[in-house]
């Protein structure tokens, strides 16, 4: 598989199909991230669509200087700001549990899920169900969840690609997981 630089070099020369190699690697993170930021199917796929063209027009003013799947989403999160026209939301929940004591450690640990779990039917209705209720944090929250937790991108990353700092990325995802846990938590609890 070739890496991402070696692409963009093609791209740069006009090679159509490493473009295509590009669009059909990143498509789908780039759509789930932006669906996350605009809330509405449609108004991703518009973004997404901007940020391909973006890509193809700014080509040349990457200079490497971070990994060009972290330009392309910060391209993506440009377009979706713009596009939401949106308030940025990032603060607490006014239902969140707090799950951590003053010294840090765990006021009520979480029970395992996975001990529940019967099988991978189980566990795919569940991933289904999380990305169900992303829409139901705040903004940056979903934001941070969905770079973190289902596009695998470090804290730093993050934090960059968001204009926050390290420290505020790590409250935005521990009050984005612990949102989840708790919609989860009554959504579980009332099947019983």
């Amino acid at each position: 598989m070739e890496d991402d630089l070696g692409l963009v070099e093609r791209v740069r020369a006009g090679d159509e199909a490493a473009f295509a190699h590009l669009v059909r690697r990143y498509q789908p993170p780039l759509l789930r991230l932006a669906e996350a930021t605009v809330g509405s199917r449609a108004v991703a796929e518009e973004v997404c669509q901007d940020t391909w063209l973006a890509v193809l027009r700014g080509v040349e003013r990457f200079e490497g200087r971070s990994s060009f799947k972290t330009w392309l989403f910060r391209i993506l999160l440009n377009r979706a700001r713009s596009s939401a026209g949106r308030e940025q939301r990032a603060g607490r929940p006014d239902d969140e549990i707090e799950r951590f004591d003053g010294s840090g450690a765990w006021a009520e640990p979480p029970v395992p899920w996975s001990d529940r779990v019967d099988d991978q039917l189980v566990a795919e209705h569940l991933a289904r169900r999380v990305q169900a209720l992303l829409p139901e944090l705040p903004d940056q929250q979903r934001q941070v969840v969905v770079l973190r937790d289902v596009e695998g991108l470090g804290p730093a990353d993050v934090a960059t690609l968001l204009g926050v700092s390290d420290g505020h990325q790590r409250v935005l995802l521990h009050r984005g997981r612990a949102k989840l846990r708790a919609l989860l938590t009554v959504e579980m609890g009332s099947d019983r």
